[in-house]
């Protein structure tokens, strides 16, 4: 039974894991999803010579970062899926023991997971948190419905759980549509572009124009240039020439100093501004796999759900994650789709030489001030219901069954 303590809200993504406790605003600690284990093949510091020690020999976050010289860096979270257990297991530990500094047999736990996860992975989770930890309750809650949740707190907000989610982070973009709390499992659709590919894009620009910045420097240069400087232009063309016309208006030169030799150096951010986040609407920029441009994908996904709970999809379009953050992305998208589905009306009616008056559909994209860790956000404020406690699998019920309890999470009513 709750203890009268708040529960622990652990949302682990591919680039980035947010925890705090329900009821927050914001997490309390947002650090990247790496660790640094001892090499099996390089030296053992003094510490891990003493038997047993090497399983306590590790670092998470942006200590892992800083280690990476003398330990193994790797990421146990892979387009979303984790891929390494036993990494896993040691990530948590230290979230919880370190980061959380709380005791988890104290606290109900609500943990994310990505669309379409195998329930194997669910299993897993659960032995780790119940018998590792020994946590009086879990709770697995789906990334695209906590999404949902998290434009609650906005003006005139629908209490829904219908709704089309653009989960877009570090390493994987999803577009989920989501009918009363159930995602819609066979319309999901995955876009191999992320903002790892816009850095790497950005990166690339910067390296052939601009010959000054240290190749040390590159990518973090990159990393900054995407995340202060990028935005979303509604027009190619006309960008172009603004930029051409009044360069000293729009072209900003930056001054910097080289990290290792204290050197000075200088870089102007040009073009990268807005051909960044440009690959999400034309993707034929840095990829000649995948040609489909977002609105498409967000308009083909609701198109193959079924017919009755389209204009609720069309509706509710969810923004979610770091990489949808550039400013006017949404207002880009509503544009794009809006044109898209006009477009299928008016030949509709043409077709039926205008006997048939289609009802207009409304097109809405929701951008909000906590689309960053909206995830991590909806979960809190879930984990925070009274409901909550009830939905959970408890640990009484998991020493009776087993772990399958787990591979069916019931769906938070919407009353």
């Amino acid at each position: 039974m709750n203890s009268g303590l708040p529960a622990v809200v652990i949302d682990n993504g591919t680039g980035y894991t947010k925890m705090g406790y329900a009821g927050n605003d914001d997490p309390s600690f947002i650090i990247p999803s790496t660790i640094a284990t001892q090499s099996s093949k390089g030296k053992q510091t003094a510490a891990s010579m003493k038997k047993g020690v090497e399983d306590l020999d590790f670092f998470i976050g942006d200590e892992a970062v800083a280690n990476s010289k003398t330990y193994d860096i790797t990421n146990p979270i892979r387009h979303g899926q984790i891929q390494n257990w036993t990494h896993m297991e040691q990530y948590w530990e230290q979230c919880i023991f370190k980061y959380l500094r709380c005791e988890p047999e104290d606290h109900y736990f609500l943990l994310t997971e990505p669309p379409l996860n195998a329930p194997e992975n669910r299993e897993f989770t659960a032995e780790i948190m119940f018998e590792t930890f020994n946590v009086p309750g879990l709770y697995i809650a789906v990334q695209a419905v906590l999404a949902l949740a998290a434009t609650w707190t906005l003006k005139n907000a629908d209490r829904t759980l219908t709704g089309t989610v653009i989960d877009s982070g570090d390493g994987v973009t999803h577009v989920i549509p989501v009918a009363e709390g159930y995602v819609i499992g066979s319309s999901i659709k995955h876009i191999p572009i992320a903002g790892r590919d816009i850095t790497g894009f950005v990166q690339q620009i910067m390296r052939e124009r601009e010959p000054n910045i240290p190749p040390a420097e590159s990518l973090e240069i990159a990393k900054r240039v995407k995340e202060q400087y990028s935005y979303v232009c509604p027009d190619l063309v006309k960008e172009f020439a603004k930029y051409d016309a009044e360069p000293d208006k729009w072209i900003k030169p930056i001054q910097a100093a080289d990290a290792v030799t204290n050197r000075p150096f200088s870089y102007d951010v040009g073009y990268e501004r807005f051909l960044g986040p440009e690959i999400f609407f034309n993707p034929e920029i840095i990829s000649s796999d995948f040609l489909t441009p977002l609105p498409k994908v967000v308009d083909d996904t609701i198109q193959s759900c079924p017919i009755d709970c389209r204009r609720g999809l069309y509706k509710n379009i969810v923004l979610s994650g770091g990489s949808t953050m550039f400013k006017d992305f949404g207002r880009r998208l509503q544009r794009d789709i809006k044109r898209s589905v006009d477009f299928r009306i008016k030949r509709s009616e043409e077709l039926s030489g205008g006997k048939i008056k289609a009802v207009p559909l409304e097109v809405n994209v929701v951008s909000h001030n906590r689309q960053r860790y909206a995830v991590w956000f909806g979960g809190s404020m879930l984990a925070s219901t009274p409901d909550f406690y009830n939905l959970c699998h408890t640990k009484a019920k998991y020493d009776e069954i087993g772990p399958s309890i787990c591979r069916h999470n019931p769906v938070f009513s919407t009353a």
